[in-house]
């Protein structure tokens, strides 16, 4: 097979092991949409690349309100790879111990909450202490690993221990160990990663799922929709609506901020 080919191949093994995952996505999808109809939010948070999978989920077409994303720039800022905000800086931040509980220190985080942490080594430092203080708050925890990857990797938390172990459910992306998923021949190592294209797959079928549930509830989402498809007036009627429910929710996790709980 070419390059692109293999890539393809490589592509179709990766939708496969997500579809094997539909009884835990199922799961997922519960929880997060009993999180929604209680008027709360499902926190997101990825560093590195795996900011990535936060903005699939919220905001974007085909998504709705319910989503915190949690993205640091100081984690996730890669365009200049070299220099200031480089790189070399947003790895060495993404482990360092306490930055989670500094994040979080800015919401009020309610039971009721969902989160997702998206890792694909599941070893990094911040995403790990992201879902030990969700739990530490009572907050259920979805992580998104590559399994593969993350059994092979080391975890650079002081404990030892990675993301899924500290996780309520643990969804797959099915990435290969190194995640780059193509071989050519004469280069050393390969190339063209799978983590991004699994997670997608994970995140729109929680996404679908989660829909699916609230409009069975009589509570239909406020989902971005292109105005090629509904015109002009109803995709702006529909982009405020899901800004402004977005505002409310978020409000709400600002408001008991310095209280006793802080």
């Amino acid at each position: 097979m070419s390059p692109s080919q293999q890539y393809f191949a490589k592509c179709r093994e990766l939708s496969s092991r997500v579809e094997q995952q539909t009884a835990a996505i199922n799961t997922v999808a519960d929880w997060f949409a009993h999180t929604i109809l209680a008027g709360r939010m499902v926190h997101l948070f990825g560093s590195g690349h795996s900011r990535i999978l936060v903005e699939e989920m919220w905001p974007r077409y085909g998504s709705f309100p319910g989503f915190n994303p949690i993205v640091e720039l100081s984690l996730s800022f890669h365009n200049l790879v070299v220099g200031s905000n480089g790189q070399r800086q947003a790895m060495f931040l993404e482990n360092v111990g306490g930055l989670a509980a500094r994040i979080l220190r800015n919401f009020d985080l309610s039971p009721l909450d969902c989160a997702l942490v998206a890792s694909s080594s599941g070893c990094n430092r911040v995403p790990i202490e992201m879902a030990e203080e969700f739990k530490r708050r009572g907050v259920k925890v979805v992580a998104i690993i590559s399994k593969d990857h993350s059994e092979a990797s080391e975890s650079k938390h002081p404990s030892g221990k990675k993301l899924q172990e500290f996780a309520d459910l643990v969804l797959d992306t099915g990435a290969p160990v190194g995640d780059a998923m193509v071989t050519v021949p004469g280069l050393e190592t390969p190339v063209s990663p799978g983590s991004t294209i699994g997670g997608c797959l994970l995140i729109n079928a929680v996404k679908a799922e989660v829909a699916a549930r609230l409009t069975a509830a009589n509570c239909p989402p406020k989902v971005l929709t292109a105005s090629a498809l509904v015109g002009p007036a109803r995709a702006t009627e529909l982009f405020e609506a899901a800004y402004d429910e977005h505002a409310r929710r978020l409000a709400k996790l600002y408001q008991q901020l310095g209280g006793p709980a802080f």
